[in-house]
């Protein structure tokens, strides 16, 4: 096979190639370095502050559909195919204001300034897809953008009065989305890119096949998915990923299977994929899922980075080994599966020999008698890392509680079940006594450290008191269960 040496993508309204692109060099880097476009700010370099939001189109099964990225620590590398969109190419009827600019203008959503680009671009997604959004929901769209001075109301205002200014249906984007449509198909050859310096090599796989030969070429290869927790590698700790393999445009890692047992959920899924199922399943989980991160972060991590970057406060982990989750894992045409609390073996180590990837996540589906909750204990509400994640899936049958699952994040080097906590309640009649006897045995299972996001006994402090909570809003005696998420 010849292998293609370019990148390939429309930036805004401009046919884009682009030769011997670093694994290393993101996007935003991209735009302002090169083309110029400064519209698309710098505020953090690690996607927290949602100053360099912009748009970026990928063709799903034939459907064009546009998200918000962090320009930050989105490589350039992983575009190809893609339509990218920044502020500068936002553009109303006879060269006047986008409807989103002249509502941040009309109610005052600007001071400095700075921050500005970037909640439009984010606002401009939601009203593409939601014309006529409620506060939350508009709450929700902006997670990710940070703003140091005007304060969010008169954003939000701007955002809920858009509408006023043009609809969707006469957008720019709206009208170009057949020519876009057609573009982008024709950019997809189907041909593995190789490309970047020899020290510093990018690799786009074919196909998931092409993938598992790739690493077998090459396995100790950094894979890049969503490039959430890589990004910050680059921009904060100037590591080198070369050669980086960039999975995040195959779609054959992007399924999401309901069977009567299982939801099966591909490696390459983002949070936002797999929102809609994954909290249909599992209401529980709704709640949690809103606070992972902010929507630009949802849009590119996955679910299966998550779990193989290995990190012991990653979101997804604890809540998934409550639920009993396997995951399927797959070198070159072998595959096999293991559950997920055996993938991680210690801080900094996962079960994967070299040249082996997560392919998928396969989830049980809730049985009856089972109860589940999921919390998440951090600094700040929105868009934070954990200080604690917790999952915990307890069955009750004829008052009795006859099994039960509980897993930790950010209590160990690896997330991890309570298994000294799960023997205290397993077999015990449902009440107060089993749970805090199990929040005791919490000390026997773990020793947590104390870091700047909590104390060691922070966090064993807060571990009982979930659990605690867990009985005090599952127990039909309990007259006005707390939610720890709602708080």
């Amino acid at each position: 096979m010849t292998h293609r040496t370019e990148i390939r993508f429309l930036l805004n309204g401009a046919d884009t190639r682009v030769a011997d692109v670093p694994a290393d060099k993101t996007l935003l880097d991209y735009l302002r370095l090169e083309r110029r476009l400064t519209g698309s700010k710098e505020g953090c370099a690690e996607g927290d502050c949602g100053a360099c939001t912009v748009l970026v189109g990928r063709l799903v099964q034939g459907v064009l559909r546009y998200e918000t990225v962090n320009a930050c620590i989105r490589f350039l590398a992983s575009l190809d195919g893609c339509h990218v969109v920044t502020i500068e190419h936002l553009r109303g009827e006879n060269g006047g204001l986008h409807p989103i600019q002249q509502a941040m203008v009309d109610f005052h959503g600007s001071q400095c300034g700075f921050c500005t680009p970037g909640f439009v671009m984010s606002l401009y997604a939601l009203w593409m897809g939601n014309p006529e959004p409620t506060e939350s929901e508009v709450e929700s769209a902006i997670q990710g953008n940070l703003c140091r001075c005007t304060g969010y109301q008169p954003i939000v205002a701007a955002a809920m009065a858009a509408n006023r200014y043009g609809t969707p249906a006469n957008d720019f984007l709206e009208a170009e989305r057949a020519t876009i449509t057609e573009h982008l198909t024709a950019l997809a050859d189907g041909r593995r890119v190789v490309t970047g310096p020899e020290d510093n090599r990018a690799v786009l796989p074919a196909d998931v096949a092409d993938f598992a030969a790739v690493l077998e070429e090459h396995p100790q290869a950094t894979i890049v998915a969503g490039s959430t927790d890589v990004g910050l590698w680059v921009t904060k700790f100037m590591r080198p990923i070369g050669p980086a393999v960039f999975i995040g445009h195959l779609q054959e890692l992007k399924s999401v299977t309901l069977s009567d047992t299982a939801l099966e959920i591909g490696a390459g899924v983002t949070y936002s994929e797999a929102q809609d199922t994954i909290c249909e399943v599992f209401p529980h989980l709704k709640s949690y899922w809103d606070r992972i991160a902010g929507q630009q972060v949802r849009n590119m991590g996955t679910i299966g980075g998550n779990i193989a970057n290995g990190s012991p406060i990653g979101d997804t982990p604890p809540v998934l080994i409550a639920l009993g989750a396997q995951i399927i894992l797959r070198k070159g045409d072998t595959q096999r599966s293991l559950l997920l609390e055996q993938f991680f073996i210690e801080y900094g180590k996962q079960d994967r020999a070299p040249g082996e990837f997560v392919e998928s996540i396969l989830i049980p589906r809730p049985r009856s008698g089972q109860l589940h909750a999921a919390y998440k204990i951090s600094k700040r509400r929105d868009e934070d890392i954990s200080s604690v994640a917790a999952g915990f899936s307890v069955t009750v049958a004829d008052g009795r509680i006859t099994d039960c699952r509980l897993a930790f994040g950010g209590m160990a080097g690896t997330p991890k079940r309570a298994v000294k906590a799960e023997s205290a309640l397993r077999g015990q009649p449902w009440g107060e006594t089993a749970f805090l006897a199990a929040g005791k045995a919490l000390d026997a299972d773990f020793t947590p450290l104390s870091d700047w996001r909590a104390s060691a006994q922070y966090r064993s402090t807060a571990a009982r008191n979930l659990l605690q909570r867990f009985f005090l809003t599952h127990d039909e005696r309990t007259e006005a269960p707390a939610d720890l998420l709602s708080a």
